[in-house]
């Protein structure tokens, strides 16, 4: 599939979980990746060698998300690198499960700063080298719409908050020939949520089928929404989450 060739990706947190398996995806479908990790070297070395491996150019950026600086400045390397930005992926985040009267004005910061903050200012930043026919998709949660346990009531607040900006950015940059969604996995089996972790069972009970999803599962929808078959696919959230909120 050659339907991204000639396409300059960039996505957060894309060296574990989700994000790697976006940033694989995009590569597989020809187009050159530009990706950030926070800690692990070791892990965005190898999503990097696996995007070389098939043939497209990558960059892998150390950078904090939650640092509004240090997340423009790497948009603005990677468009240097690239002389462009065609697809921007808000794919990091932090997990804090936590009662609500548990919960610091700390973790509310880094939450936020992180989750939610971070997609407006990483937009933003790519929309400076992004032209028409660009693509922008935030990864929020189907926990935004069903907040099905205990202790996910601040996580469900920030994901819906992810839907609220894709709607007013859709519409901002619509007349621009820009499309923003966003996409609302269910339980993916990751590092940080495994499948056979402390929710796993509770988790599929939830779902049509007792299965978690891979990250494979949520870059395929990915993939889908910024080719141009999904040009008419616009201001939206799209669930992937094996039957949990049907």
């Amino acid at each position: 599939m050659a339907e991204l060739k000639g396409k300059k990706a960039f996505v957060t947190g894309g060296s574990r979980g989700i994000g790697a398996a976006i940033v694989r995806r995009l590569a597989r479908d020809h187009a050159d990746v530009a990706f950030t990790y926070h800690e692990r070297k070791d892990a965005a070395d190898e999503v990097a060698a696996d995007v070389k491996r098939l043939g497209r150019k990558t960059l892998a950026i150390r950078a904090d998300s939650g640092d509004p600086g240090a997340l423009s400045d790497a948009v603005a390397r990677a468009a240097k690198e690239f002389g462009q930005i065609d697809i921007f992926v808000s794919s990091a985040g932090v997990l804090v499960f936590k009662p609500i009267d548990e919960f610091t004005i700390e973790d509310f910061d880094r939450v936020v700063a992180v989750d939610l903050r971070a997609a407006f200012v990483g937009s933003k930043a790519a929309l400076a080298y992004m032209g028409e026919g660009g693509r922008i998709i935030f990864i929020a949660s189907n926990i935004a719409d069903y907040a099905a346990l205990p202790t996910t009531g601040f996580y469900a607040m920030v994901k819906s908050g992810l839907d609220g900006l894709c709607k007013g950015m859709a519409r901002d940059l619509g007349p621009r020939g820009i499309t923003v969604n966003t996409v609302h996995p269910g339980p993916i089996a990751t590092d940080a949520n495994p499948e056979d972790g402390q929710y796993g069972d509770d988790l599929k009970r939830f779902m049509a089928t007792p299965k978690f999803g891979t990250g494979d599962d949520v870059a395929g929808l990915v993939a889908y929404l910024v080719s141009s078959d999904a040009s008419f696919a616009n201001g939206a959230a799209y669930k992937i989450d094996n039957g949990f909120t049907a």
